[in-house]
């Protein structure tokens, strides 16, 4: 539209001219770039569209999700699709639900210096440092809480001087306490012995056969339990 306000943006370096309502994964789009791999609203996974930016003039350096964050006047930024995370490999069914676990595959997280760097940039606003507090202690409940919103997008490891992978001893946590320490889900295990004995097979072969416009009608009308 000829009354539609336009901003500037520079991405990576070079400026464009992009309409001022735009998130800055829109705007990215708008100026020709394609952030394919791995972004979850782009069929990969949530957290890869982490952006660094800064507003000309503004020392100040900006964490964010490139899905979340409205463009603005003479913003200057770069993405961080992947961040070079220390992943270890270990099987769950052979851990040990104890505070050595943490030893045994992140010791960094013991030369924290709590700088609270990690905590102020996460876009999604999480207490980062004190989730690693609780990895700790070994306080593996208290940590999965914490951390339940984490989309692992690796901005706050990217800030951290003691080179700790926060999501990965997050997601290490989560799985202990959804393994070892939250009681079983009685109704759960008694809904997946139904599916593995068939007893929906009918009904997903009825969903499967049914167009896009039917399954969204049936999601729009949907009964959502109270």
């Amino acid at each position: 539209m000829a009354n539609e306000e336009f901003v500037n943006v520079y991405f990576f370096g070079k400026r464009y001219s992009v309409p001022a309502n735009l998130t800055i994964m829109t705007g990215l789009e708008y100026a020709g770039y394609q952030l394919v791999r791995g972004c979850g609203c782009r069929n990969g996974f949530c957290g890869a569209c982490a952006t660094i930016y800064r507003i000309k003039g503004d020392a100040e350096l900006h964490m964010a999700l490139a899905c979340q964050t409205k463009v603005e006047d003479n913003m200057y930024v770069a993405t961080l699709p992947f961040f070079p995370l220390q992943k270890k490999v270990y099987d769950i069914n052979q851990v040990e639900p104890t505070q050595q676990i943490m030893m045994q595959l992140y010791p960094e997280i013991y030369s924290c210096i709590g700088c609270n760097a990690c905590t102020k940039a996460c876009p999604q606003g999480l207490n980062v440092m004190q989730y690693i507090a609780y990895a700790q202690r070994g306080d593996f409940k208290k940590c999965a809480d914490e951390s339940f919103d984490c989309v692992m997008c690796g901005i706050c490891s990217s800030r951290c001087p003691a080179g700790i992978s926060h999501s990965q001893v997050a997601e290490l946590a989560r799985r202990i306490n959804g393994k070892y320490l939250t009681p079983d889900a009685e109704h759960l295990k008694q809904r997946v012995k139904e599916i593995y004995d068939g007893n929906f097979k009918a009904a997903m072969e009825d969903y499967m056969s049914k167009s896009d416009a039917e399954i969204r009608e049936m999601y729009n009308t949907r009964e959502i339990e109270k």
